[in-house]
Protein backbone atom coordinates (compact mmCIF):
# COMPACT_ATOMS: atom_id res chain seq x y z
CA UNK A 1 0.00 0.00 0.00
CA UNK A 2 1.20 3.71 -1.06
CA UNK A 3 0.96 6.60 0.80
CA UNK A 4 -1.70 7.65 -0.33
CA UNK A 5 -3.63 4.94 -0.10
CA UNK A 6 -3.08 4.52 3.62
CA UNK A 7 -4.11 7.75 4.60
CA UNK A 8 -7.56 6.96 2.75
CA UNK A 9 -8.04 3.97 5.41
CA UNK A 10 -10.43 4.49 7.38
CA UNK A 11 -12.19 2.66 10.54
CA UNK A 12 -15.82 2.74 11.38
CA UNK A 13 -17.20 4.44 14.01
CA UNK A 14 -20.18 2.74 16.53
CA UNK A 15 -22.78 5.35 14.46
CA UNK A 16 -21.55 3.84 11.18
CA UNK A 17 -19.56 7.15 10.13
CA UNK A 18 -16.24 6.17 8.50
CA UNK A 19 -13.45 8.28 9.90
CA UNK A 20 -9.75 7.85 8.37
CA UNK A 21 -7.36 6.58 10.44
CA UNK A 22 -4.25 9.09 10.35
CA UNK A 23 -4.61 12.52 10.78
CA UNK A 24 -2.83 16.11 11.68
CA UNK A 25 -2.95 17.13 15.13
CA UNK A 26 -2.25 21.27 15.72
CA UNK A 27 -2.18 21.65 19.32
CA UNK A 28 0.31 24.11 20.56
CA UNK A 29 0.22 25.80 17.09
CA UNK A 30 -0.14 29.78 16.49
CA UNK A 31 -2.70 30.76 13.37
CA UNK A 32 -0.46 31.16 11.00
CA UNK A 33 1.66 27.79 11.60
CA UNK A 34 -1.77 26.02 11.72
CA UNK A 35 -3.18 27.75 8.43
CA UNK A 36 -0.17 26.61 6.68
CA UNK A 37 0.26 22.56 8.70
CA UNK A 38 -3.27 21.87 7.74
CA UNK A 39 -3.08 23.57 4.11
CA UNK A 40 0.09 21.39 3.20
CA UNK A 41 -1.66 18.29 5.19
CA UNK A 42 -4.63 18.24 2.90
CA UNK A 43 -2.99 18.96 -0.11
CA UNK A 44 -0.30 15.90 0.49
CA UNK A 45 -3.37 13.63 1.10
CA UNK A 46 -4.26 14.03 4.64
CA UNK A 47 -8.18 13.67 5.59
CA UNK A 48 -8.27 13.85 9.07
CA UNK A 49 -7.48 17.24 10.78
CA UNK A 50 -8.03 17.71 14.21
CA UNK A 51 -8.46 20.98 16.62
CA UNK A 52 -10.04 22.51 19.59
CA UNK A 53 -11.18 25.74 20.88
CA UNK A 54 -8.73 25.64 23.83
CA UNK A 55 -5.72 25.67 21.47
CA UNK A 56 -6.44 29.37 20.01
CA UNK A 57 -5.80 28.16 16.22
CA UNK A 58 -9.91 27.13 15.06
CA UNK A 59 -9.40 30.07 12.84
CA UNK A 60 -6.29 29.00 11.32
CA UNK A 61 -7.26 25.77 10.60
CA UNK A 62 -10.50 26.59 9.25
CA UNK A 63 -8.54 29.19 6.47
CA UNK A 64 -6.03 26.32 5.96
CA UNK A 65 -9.20 24.18 5.10
CA UNK A 66 -10.49 26.97 2.79
CA UNK A 67 -7.45 27.27 0.95
CA UNK A 68 -6.36 23.94 0.69
CA UNK A 69 -9.92 23.07 -0.85
CA UNK A 70 -10.00 25.80 -3.63
CA UNK A 71 -6.35 24.94 -4.36
CA UNK A 72 -6.82 20.59 -4.91
CA UNK A 73 -10.81 20.67 -6.11
CA UNK A 74 -10.97 18.47 -2.76
CA UNK A 75 -14.93 18.96 -1.32
CA UNK A 76 -15.61 19.15 1.94
CA UNK A 77 -17.03 16.14 2.27
CA UNK A 78 -14.05 14.63 1.58
CA UNK A 79 -12.36 16.01 4.52
CA UNK A 80 -12.95 14.78 8.19
CA UNK A 81 -13.13 17.69 10.57
CA UNK A 82 -12.50 16.95 14.30
CA UNK A 83 -12.40 19.93 17.46
CA UNK A 84 -12.92 20.08 20.95
CA UNK A 85 -15.65 21.95 23.33
CA UNK A 86 -13.60 23.99 25.37
CA UNK A 87 -13.84 23.64 29.21
CA UNK A 88 -15.22 26.96 30.68
CA UNK A 89 -18.06 26.48 27.88
CA UNK A 90 -19.33 23.27 29.62
CA UNK A 91 -23.01 22.92 30.95
CA UNK A 92 -26.02 22.02 28.81
CA UNK A 93 -27.15 25.98 27.52
CA UNK A 94 -22.76 26.50 27.03
CA UNK A 95 -22.49 23.48 25.19
CA UNK A 96 -25.43 24.22 22.79
CA UNK A 97 -24.15 28.25 22.31
CA UNK A 98 -20.69 27.51 21.88
CA UNK A 99 -20.82 25.04 18.66
CA UNK A 100 -22.02 28.60 16.80
CA UNK A 101 -18.77 30.19 17.73
CA UNK A 102 -16.56 27.12 16.77
CA UNK A 103 -18.45 26.79 13.39
CA UNK A 104 -17.81 30.51 12.94
CA UNK A 105 -14.09 30.31 13.63
CA UNK A 106 -13.27 27.37 11.49
CA UNK A 107 -15.88 28.67 8.71
CA UNK A 108 -17.82 25.48 8.67
CA UNK A 109 -21.30 24.35 8.61
CA UNK A 110 -20.75 20.98 10.32
CA UNK A 111 -18.20 19.18 12.65
CA UNK A 112 -17.48 15.49 11.46
CA UNK A 113 -16.67 15.02 15.27
CA UNK A 114 -16.91 16.90 18.28
CA UNK A 115 -14.64 15.39 21.48
CA UNK A 116 -15.74 16.83 25.26
CA UNK A 117 -11.96 18.33 25.57
CA UNK A 118 -12.26 17.25 29.48
CA UNK A 119 -14.32 15.51 31.77
CA UNK A 120 -14.86 18.72 34.09
CA UNK A 121 -16.23 17.26 37.14
CA UNK A 122 -20.00 18.41 37.83
CA UNK A 123 -20.37 19.66 34.53
CA UNK A 124 -19.35 16.46 31.79
CA UNK A 125 -22.77 14.54 32.45
CA UNK A 126 -25.16 17.90 31.55
CA UNK A 127 -22.45 18.75 28.50
CA UNK A 128 -22.80 15.31 26.98
CA UNK A 129 -26.74 15.99 27.05
CA UNK A 130 -25.73 18.62 24.68
CA UNK A 131 -23.52 16.89 22.67
CA UNK A 132 -26.48 14.50 22.10
CA UNK A 133 -29.18 17.02 21.28
CA UNK A 134 -26.56 18.94 18.89
CA UNK A 135 -26.29 15.47 17.10
CA UNK A 136 -29.92 14.66 17.23
CA UNK A 137 -29.74 17.91 15.05
CA UNK A 138 -27.16 16.89 12.45
CA UNK A 139 -25.02 19.67 13.37
CA UNK A 140 -22.19 17.28 14.44
CA UNK A 141 -21.85 13.67 12.26
CA UNK A 142 -20.49 12.05 15.64
CA UNK A 143 -19.61 12.76 19.43
CA UNK A 144 -17.50 11.33 21.33
CA UNK A 145 -14.80 12.78 24.83
CA UNK A 146 -11.00 13.23 25.55
CA UNK A 147 -9.26 12.24 28.55
CA UNK A 148 -11.63 10.28 29.94
CA UNK A 149 -10.71 7.34 32.34
CA UNK A 150 -12.66 4.10 33.08
CA UNK A 151 -14.55 5.77 35.94
CA UNK A 152 -15.82 8.63 34.56
CA UNK A 153 -16.42 7.08 31.29
CA UNK A 154 -18.64 4.40 33.07
CA UNK A 155 -20.47 7.44 34.96
CA UNK A 156 -21.18 8.71 31.60
CA UNK A 157 -22.34 5.59 30.25
CA UNK A 158 -24.76 5.49 32.90
CA UNK A 159 -26.74 9.14 32.01
CA UNK A 160 -25.90 8.52 27.99
CA UNK A 161 -28.48 7.81 25.30
CA UNK A 162 -26.29 7.89 22.60
CA UNK A 163 -22.24 5.83 23.43
CA UNK A 164 -19.57 8.15 22.52
CA UNK A 165 -17.60 7.26 19.23
CA UNK A 166 -14.44 8.32 20.27
CA UNK A 167 -12.26 8.49 23.54
CA UNK A 168 -9.24 10.89 22.12
CA UNK A 169 -6.32 9.52 25.12
CA UNK A 170 -2.53 10.41 25.47
CA UNK A 171 -1.51 7.50 24.17
CA UNK A 172 2.08 6.13 23.12
CA UNK A 173 4.62 3.49 23.97
CA UNK A 174 5.62 5.03 27.28
CA UNK A 175 2.09 5.57 28.10
CA UNK A 176 0.04 2.90 26.26
CA UNK A 177 -3.54 3.24 28.96
CA UNK A 178 -3.87 -0.70 28.47
CA UNK A 179 -7.07 -0.88 30.78
CA UNK A 180 -8.80 2.33 29.21
CA UNK A 181 -8.34 0.55 25.59
CA UNK A 182 -9.53 -2.57 27.39
CA UNK A 183 -12.73 -0.82 28.68
CA UNK A 184 -13.16 1.71 25.05
CA UNK A 185 -12.84 -1.75 22.74
CA UNK A 186 -15.89 -3.50 25.16
CA UNK A 187 -18.12 -0.08 25.13
CA UNK A 188 -17.12 -0.13 21.01
CA UNK A 189 -15.68 3.30 21.61
CA UNK A 190 -12.59 3.99 19.24
CA UNK A 191 -9.46 4.92 20.86
CA UNK A 192 -7.40 8.30 19.30
CA UNK A 193 -4.04 8.59 20.66
CA UNK A 194 -2.97 12.02 21.21
CA UNK A 195 1.01 12.51 21.57
CA UNK A 196 1.33 9.24 19.65
CA UNK A 197 5.07 9.99 19.12
CA UNK A 198 5.90 10.65 23.23
CA UNK A 199 8.40 12.80 22.98
CA UNK A 200 12.05 12.05 23.31
CA UNK A 201 11.67 9.50 25.43
CA UNK A 202 9.94 7.09 23.10
CA UNK A 203 11.50 8.54 20.36
CA UNK A 204 15.13 7.64 21.66
CA UNK A 205 14.16 4.46 23.13
CA UNK A 206 16.76 2.08 22.24
CA UNK A 207 14.42 -1.09 20.88
CA UNK A 208 11.97 1.61 19.05
CA UNK A 209 15.60 2.59 17.49
CA UNK A 210 16.69 -0.60 16.78
CA UNK A 211 13.56 -1.82 15.05
CA UNK A 212 13.55 1.97 12.90
CA UNK A 213 16.88 0.72 11.84
CA UNK A 214 15.81 -2.70 10.31
CA UNK A 215 13.24 -1.45 8.48
CA UNK A 216 15.29 1.76 7.02
CA UNK A 217 12.45 4.07 8.78
CA UNK A 218 12.91 6.59 11.72
CA UNK A 219 11.66 5.78 15.28
CA UNK A 220 8.09 8.03 14.79
CA UNK A 221 7.29 6.05 11.60
CA UNK A 222 7.79 3.01 13.92
CA UNK A 223 5.62 4.07 16.27
CA UNK A 224 3.14 5.31 14.05
CA UNK A 225 3.33 2.06 12.28
CA UNK A 226 2.49 0.42 15.90
CA UNK A 227 -0.58 2.80 16.30
CA UNK A 228 -1.47 1.29 13.19
CA UNK A 229 -1.57 -2.24 13.55
CA UNK A 230 -2.92 -1.41 17.07
CA UNK A 231 -6.25 -0.08 15.38
CA UNK A 232 -5.39 3.08 16.66
CA UNK A 233 -6.77 6.44 15.06
CA UNK A 234 -3.31 8.67 15.55
CA UNK A 235 -3.12 12.38 14.58
CA UNK A 236 0.50 13.70 15.21
CA UNK A 237 1.76 17.05 14.86
CA UNK A 238 4.12 18.94 12.43
CA UNK A 239 4.63 22.16 10.65
CA UNK A 240 7.05 21.21 8.49
CA UNK A 241 6.18 19.30 5.44
CA UNK A 242 8.65 17.20 4.89
CA UNK A 243 8.02 15.93 8.56
CA UNK A 244 3.96 16.07 7.57
CA UNK A 245 4.89 13.64 4.85
CA UNK A 246 7.31 11.31 6.95
CA UNK A 247 4.43 11.20 9.29
CA UNK A 248 2.80 9.29 6.70
CA UNK A 249 5.21 7.15 5.04
CA UNK A 250 4.23 4.17 6.82
CA UNK A 251 2.16 2.07 4.76
CA UNK A 252 5.00 -0.01 2.95
CA UNK A 253 6.31 -1.95 6.27
CA UNK A 254 5.12 -3.88 9.01
CA UNK A 255 6.09 -4.72 11.96
CA UNK A 256 6.47 -8.33 13.06
CA UNK A 257 4.46 -10.10 16.27
CA UNK A 258 7.94 -9.85 18.13
CA UNK A 259 8.53 -6.47 17.11
CA UNK A 260 4.44 -5.11 18.08
CA UNK A 261 5.69 -6.88 21.36
CA UNK A 262 8.41 -5.33 22.20
CA UNK A 263 7.33 -1.98 21.86
CA UNK A 264 4.10 -3.24 23.80
CA UNK A 265 6.75 -3.84 26.56
CA UNK A 266 7.74 -0.27 27.29
CA UNK A 267 4.80 1.06 29.05
CA UNK A 268 5.47 3.03 31.96
CA UNK A 269 1.90 4.34 32.40
CA UNK A 270 3.78 7.93 32.24
CA UNK A 271 1.36 10.41 31.34
CA UNK A 272 2.36 14.30 30.35
CA UNK A 273 -0.84 15.89 31.40
CA UNK A 274 -3.75 14.17 33.86
CA UNK A 275 -6.49 15.59 35.73
CA UNK A 276 -4.62 17.10 38.95
CA UNK A 277 -2.77 19.18 36.39
CA UNK A 278 -5.89 21.41 35.69
CA UNK A 279 -7.09 24.85 37.71
CA UNK A 280 -10.23 22.86 38.36
CA UNK A 281 -8.80 20.04 40.51
CA UNK A 282 -6.41 22.52 42.14
CA UNK A 283 -3.40 21.98 39.81
CA UNK A 284 -0.88 24.40 37.59
CA UNK A 285 -3.16 24.62 34.05
CA UNK A 286 -5.79 27.45 33.98
CA UNK A 287 -8.62 26.60 32.12
CA UNK A 288 -8.48 29.34 29.24
CA UNK A 289 -8.42 29.34 25.51
CA UNK A 290 -4.37 30.03 24.21
CA UNK A 291 -4.36 33.16 22.74
CA UNK A 292 -1.82 33.62 20.08
CA UNK A 293 -0.51 37.16 18.81
CA UNK A 294 -1.72 36.25 15.41
CA UNK A 295 -5.07 35.38 16.93
CA UNK A 296 -8.44 37.22 16.06
CA UNK A 297 -10.00 38.10 19.57
CA UNK A 298 -13.22 36.09 19.10
CA UNK A 299 -13.48 33.54 21.75
CA UNK A 300 -16.55 35.33 23.70
CA UNK A 301 -19.14 33.20 21.96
Amino acid sequence: MDRLEGLEQTTTLNNGVKMPKLGLGVWKTDNKSAKESVKTAIKKGYHLIDTAKQYGNETGVGEGIKEALAETGMNRKDLFITTKLFNGDQGYESTINALEGTLKRLDLTYLDLYLVHWPVDGKYIDTWKAMEELYRQGKIRAIGVSNFDNDRLQDLLNHADIVPAVNQMETNPINQEKGILEFNNHAGIQLEAWSPLGGGEALSNPEVNKIAEKHNKSAAQVILRWDWQRGFVTIPKSSHEARIIQNSDIFDFELSEAEMDAINQLDKGKRSLWYENFAWHGGEYVDEVDHWDDSPKNYKD
